[in-house]
């Protein structure tokens, strides 16, 4: 490790508090973490209250729990969430936390060899439908920031948890001499990017490269969000720490095309990596799939959960990825799809389609955003991938060549 664990921590903590969900004096704060991330969730507690934080819940998940419900719980006990959490859950839509979830599995290969069906049962989407409401709608502060263990670094292949957490400092540019001032740069940069293209308005983008041509539709409500995002108070906050992306909520109805993944990925919900995924989409709809490894719990999630066969978010990563220069499959999507650019399955977010906050689900998508209890990044950029943006009157203008972003005003 570069330099001493307290400082990083601190370090880390500070950025994560003051940047990633800008706490606000006397507001409550909810960490969600598992056991092993219990150091980085001290810190980040610590720093919330030395801000002005009135209370840090921390809610600690252990998915060995859930590997033993998968095992022996009863069928009609799989996927229950408590009451008491449900309760927790929905008191958020009046106290107004501020939302740290941190990301990093430090057991990716557990949930192998379970039994797809029951496993797809045991994913609570009863609280998934009682946080996406509140967090796809930003009613409150939220971010989701990587917190290294050895479990995590095994499975990237590295040394050990120091090297993780020196590639993670460069990701998330702890190791600028002022991460806070270089965080508010990086957001600047990729708000003037997503400036760009809402003023070329453009009415479809097509992805073009190795086993990969895809054509999305845009609304006219379509817009490009990059860096930050304000809450309904007006607290801005920074949802994924790191974040390289610019991305846009397209028109579901309006996909079609192939596309194969140039990067693998972690289903979390279904505890399983999924590499070398091909999927086809005609009309809006994944019509079909494939993967070298992990295509069943891909198939098992479309089969559970209602409209994840259709997409919710395009987005666009270039070579300048802080991420990308660290050269690691981390195996965490929160990372893995700031390596380039990618779609996602399932949830569209309010903050990418015009007016849709004020919309009900089934309005939004009635206009083409996509509704749904999952999100799924799927990296689908490389180098060899043009990005095109297209003009209503057909005109086509290069968007990214070489994966570099060449778009101007």
């Amino acid at each position: 490790m570069s330099e001493p664990y307290d400082l990083l921590l601190e370090k880390y903590a500070a950025l994560v508090v003051r940047v990633g969900v800008n706490v606000q004096p006397g507001q409550e704060v909810v960490i969600s973490a598992v056991p092993e991330q219990a150091d980085a969730a001290r810190a980040v507690a610590a720093e919330a209250y030395r801000v002005g934080a009135s209370r840090v819940i921390v809610n600690y998940d252990d998915p060995f729990l859930q590997k033993a419900a998968v095992e022996h719980a009863p069928e009609e006990m799989l996927g229950k969430t408590a009451e008491h959490t449900l309760a927790q859950v929905r008191g958020w839509a009046d106290s107004r936390p501020a939302l740290i979830s941190l990301s990093g599995n430090p057991h990716p290969t557990l949930m192998e060899g379970l039994d797809p069906d029951r496993l797809a049962k045991s994913v609570p989407i009863d609280v998934i439908q009682q946080v996406a409401p509140i967090v796809t709608t930003n009613k409150v502060a939220w971010t989701v920031v990587g917190a290294p263990t050895k479990g995590w670094a095994d499975s990237v292949g590295v040394a050990d948890v120091a090297q993780l957490w020196d590639a993670v400092a460069v990701a998330m540019r702890l190791d600028q001499a002022d991460p806070i001032a270089a965080w508010r740069s990086h957001v600047e940069k990729l708000k003037a990017r997503a400036a760009i293209l809402n003023a070329h308005g453009f009415d479809k983008i097509r992805y073009r490269g190795p086993g990969t041509d895809l054509t999305l539709g845009l609304s006219d409500r379509s817009r490009w969000v990059g860096g930050s995002v304000e809450n309904d108070a007006g607290v801005e906050f920074v949802p994924n720490m790191p974040t390289e992306e610019v991305f846009v909520s397209p028109d579901w109805r309006r996909a079609e095309g192939f596309v194969r993944t140039s990067a693998p990925f972690f289903l979390s919900t279904m505890g399983a990596l999924v590499e070398g995924l091909e999927i086809e989409i005609s009309d809006g709809t994944i019509t079909g799939a494939r993967a070298e490894r992990g295509e069943e719990a891909v198939q098992a999630q479309f089969d559970l959960i209602p409209r994840s066969r259709h997409l919710g978010e395009v987005a666009i990563v270039d070579a300048d990825s802080a991420v990308a220069r660290t050269n690691l499959v981390y195996k965490d999507m929160l990372f893995d799809e700031n390596v380039g650019s990618h779609v996602a399955w399932g949830m569209g977010y309010t903050v990418g389609m015009d007016g849709s906050l004020d919309l009900t689900p089934e309005q939004r998508i009635g206009e083409g955003l996509n509704q749904s209890d999952t999100h799924v990044d799927i990296v689908i950029g490389s180098p060899e991938v043009q990005i095109d943006g297209i003009h209503a009157d057909g005109s086509v203008v290069a968007v990214t060549r070489g994966n570099e972003f060449v778009l101007t005003d």
